[in-house]
């Protein structure tokens, strides 16, 4: 099987995923970057890959529009991302098997009127879910509801993500190494507004003030930066709060394996949100914003993980001091987190579960065979779905 991902760049989060289908036995994998990463996110670190890195990679330009396009449209399959129209309006055209794959559409106002408004919004978002083997991957759990607004993708939306790293641990050693004499949480991100990272600070003073014992260590930067300051030392949290600045996802990894307990505070505006897998692999007990786009894919409330109501110090602070309240949970939070990436939500499950419904789909057109996790039906989610 021919497959395509069409995006606007390749990032670190959707290698695994591509090297699971390059490796994959009788697939034909291809990733045809569509744009050039812009110098934002270079300071940001990412690394800009090229094909001598990953040889599935193809970076699309004017000079080989033709051999693309010949190959997106001689593909058994083909996963758009992001692309130029004239890339794909050939392989719409003939009604190939194709998957759209987006994040949710309306994050906010804003978000709702810049897409309504683009000029290629039904060209992009409505027209091909009417193609009958056009179907939508959703990276967020808000997806199907957005698309549902503009009656788009009716019947036809399944469950999707990021798919980052996937470590394998011994989870004895793993927990070991998180059991100090003082409960450790982490926050880590760019400090945003609509990440919040002042709730963690937030919380620590309410910690504080109840006298529990622990240690927040908060990883980024950003232009919250200066109120993380402000409010750290107008509380006198020097203490307890640890500012690490930017890191390597590595680096970053290292510290989830050390860390019990991680905050996930972004609100509505937060498409996916990565750290969540990655602590989740990690074995941390998580405790997340109900607004985040993975987290009602993700975290099972009180089975692998908590939810707090987005934006809403007093939901946080309430799960907070659970797990400080009970301890042993947090471990057993942590080990059933690690489960739920490990078994389900990583790269591997998702590529072969990804071939068999392209395989399913192409002779029924209305397969749901896949129960739970990446490729299962996604469904219509509200906003205010926690309460």
């Amino acid at each position: 099987m021919k497959v395509i991902f069409l995006s606007n760049y390749l990032t670190h989060h959707q290698i695994p995923f591509s090297e699971e289908m390059y490796n994959m036995p009788n697939v034909d994998y291809y990733f045809v970057a569509t744009s050039i990463m812009p110098d934002d996110r270079v300071t940001l670190g990412y690394t800009v890959y090229k094909s001598e890195d990953y040889p599935f990679l193809i970076s699309y330009n004017n000079k080989n529009y033709e051999y693309i396009e010949k190959l997106i449209d001689d593909s058994d399959l083909v996963i758009i991302g992001s692309a130029p129209y004239k890339l794909i309006k050939k392989r719409l055209k003939n009604n190939k098997l194709t998957f759209a794959y987006s994040e949710r559409l309306f994050k906010n106002f804003k978000s709702f009127l810049s897409i309504m408004l683009k000029g290629n919004f039904l060209k992009l978002y409505y027209l091909p879910s009417k193609k009958s083997m056009t179907y939508m991957l959703c990276s967020s759990a808000f997806t199907a509801s957005d698309l549902s607004k503009i009656c788009s993708y009716k019947n036809k939306v399944y469950k999707w993500g990021y798919f980052t790293e996937h470590i394998s641990y011994n989870t004895e050693e793993l927990m070991q190494k998180k059991k100090k004499d003082r409960i450790k949480i982490l926050w880590a991100g760019r400090m945003l507004k609509w990440k919040h990272p002042e709730m963690a600070v937030k919380t620590a003073v309410r910690l504080k003030k109840d006298g529990y014992n622990f240690n927040l260590d908060i990883i980024g930067t950003g232009e919250e930066e200066y109120l993380i300051k402000k409010l750290i030392k107008q509380y006198n949290l020097d203490d307890c709060i640890t500012l690490l600045g930017a890191m390597s996802p590595k680096e970053v990894r290292e510290h989830m394996e050390n860390s019990n307990i991680f905050l996930v505070t972004s609100d509505f505006n937060e498409g996916w949100g990565a750290v969540l897998n990655e602590s989740m692999n990690s074995g941390c007990a998580v405790i997340a914003s109900h607004g985040i786009g993975s987290v009602p894919f993700l975290v099972k409330d009180g089975e692998n993980g908590l939810i707090f109501r987005n934006r809403d110090i007093n939901s946080l602070y309430k799960k907070v001091k659970y797990l400080f309240d009970n301890p042993t949970k947090i471990e057993e939070l942590g080990n059933s987190a690690y489960k739920t990436i490990n078994d389900q939500w990583n790269a591997k499950v998702a590529a072969e579960r990804l071939i068999i419904l392209a395989q399913q789909l192409l002779v029924n057109k209305d397969y749901y065979g896949i129960k739970d996790g990446p490729c299962s039906k996604a469904y219509i989610l509200d906003n205010n779905w926690y309460r």
